[in-house]
């Protein structure tokens, strides 16, 4: 029995390779390796290449007890995922809006990770494969239990957690959520994983990267064969009211829903934020179109007219034959979102969902009260005026709608994760309100 101190492991490389050993059984076509990152990549990607399976990452995020945050009370995964631990929160007396908080925070940044490490790449299918979760450690399991339950919901026909170090006991406890537990060393007196490594030094985002990038170079992720999973757009012209208007149209294979988006007052179609969130919207089979929408020729902000362009740019989706015939939306970003909500107002208008980031729907004047679709209002936490004017615009809108305030952003969503959080809520609205199937319906 190894004793606190009495190291296991010379680094993640080394456990990675040693608990590989321990999975020989589970190589075979249906395969799937997902590391935890940070940590789990590395060691994972030694257990991905001995299997000669793809390799992935699943993310979620612990949630830290307030003022001690490497003692998890819970965590956080993609798709909305939460696993918390009732008992100790009350055992410790912590209250719903400390949880709250820590929820907000610990969400931003696993939306943040999402846009990073899945912008460029779409997560492998695990819908009737084997899943093997892999971690540099188990310490409390909270962790390792939310990516079990996220994989679960993605269709896993069999899930195994392997990590090289757990407590005693740690099969046991996490019997409920994993098919099978593979785990080198699980010492009486385990105290917390990175004593059992010589080498326990913090793995970056730019080593997991690295690490995926590898494997998806050596066929071992993003498909068979591997292949660029981002779709591809294309420049499309369409007739506009004053002139042509030049747009870029992008479709996901088995797109579902389309969604068209508005730019604000010195912005364009290339604006890094909307590419950010339309990357978004394309891991779920929502194709997006950016039109150029120009500014007004007598150097104001004429929302009835760039309406009119972005109206004629909508109904030229129906002409598209990748787009004909889907669920249409409309995000405007800024002074974009007046000019989303205006066409959204015109009689007979596709558009039958809006979401507004950062944006100014007052400007749309008394065309609020006939947007009768469903409207979602995305304001940063630190941009209060905006908040107030939003509000405002909300109480004069026709039909029903949302206002949702991402903690700590500001007008741009600049700050980490704030953005991520902008781009989810946008994705979340579009699916709940275009009456698109579900991923994998088709």
């Amino acid at each position: 029995m190894r004793e606190v101190g009495d190291v296991a492991f010379r680094n993640r490389i080394d456990a990675g390779r040693r608990l590989a050993e321990r999975c020989g059984h589970l190589r075979g076509p249906d395969t799937v390796v997902l590391g935890l990152p940070r940590g789990g990549v590395p060691v994972a990607d030694e257990v991905a290449r001995a299997l000669g399976a793809p390799l992935d990452v699943i993310i979620v995020r612990k949630l830290g007890v307030p003022g001690q945050p490497e003692l998890a009370m819970g965590a956080i995964g993609e798709g909305g995922v939460t696993v918390l631990d009732e008992g100790m929160a009350a055992r410790l007396g912590i209250r719903a809006e400390e949880i709250a908080a820590v929820t907000d925070r610990e969400r931003a940044e696993l939306d943040r990770r999402v846009v990073r490490w899945r912008t460029r790449r779409l997560a492998e299918e695990l819908q009737g494969r084997t899943a093997v979760i892999v971690d540099d450690g188990l310490a409390t399991g909270s962790t390792a239990r939310a990516a079990c339950r996220v994989v679960r919901a993605a269709g896993a026909a069999r899930i195994v957690l392997a990590v090289p170090v757990a407590p005693s006991g740690a099969r046991r406890a996490m019997a409920d959520v994993a098919d099978e537990v593979i785990c080198l060393e699980t010492p009486a007196h385990f105290a917390a994983v990175g004593l059992w490594y010589d080498d326990f030094s913090p793995t970056t985002d730019d080593e997991v990267e690295a690490l995926l990038h590898a494997a998806h170079d050596a066929g071992r992720s993003g498909g068979d064969p591997p292949t660029d999973p981002v779709p591809h757009g294309t420049d499309i012209t369409v007739a506009g009211p004053d002139g042509p208007i030049v747009a870029t149209l992008t479709v996901p294979a088995a797109a579902r829903a389309v969604v068209a988006v508005a730019h604000g007052s010195g912005s364009g179609r290339h604006s890094p934020r909307n590419l950010a969130v339309a990357a978004v919207l394309h891991r779920d089979r929502i194709a997006t179109l950016l039109p150029e929408l120009g500014d007004d020729p007598h150097g104001h902000f004429a929302v009835e007219l760039l309406a009119a362009r972005f109206g004629a740019v909508v109904r030229a989706l129906d002409d598209a034959p990748t787009t004909r015939g889907l669920p249409v939306g409309a995000m405007g970003a800024s002074t974009g979102a007046a000019v989303a909500l205006w066409a959204a107002s015109e009689p007979g208008s596709p558009i039958a969902a809006v979401v507004s980031r950062g944006g100014r729907p007052d400007l749309a004047g008394d065309r609020l009260a006939r947007v009768e679709v469903p409207t979602l209002l995305v304001v940063g936490g630190l941009d209060t005026v905006v908040i107030g004017l939003n509000r405002e615009a909300a109480a004069r809108l026709g039909g029903p709608h949302q206002l949702a305030i991402v903690p700590g952003a500001t007008h741009l969503f600049e700050e980490p994760g704030t953005l991520a959080a902008a781009a989810e809520l946008t994705r979340a609205w579009m699916v709940d309100h275009l009456g698109a199937d579900r991923p994998g319906d088709r």
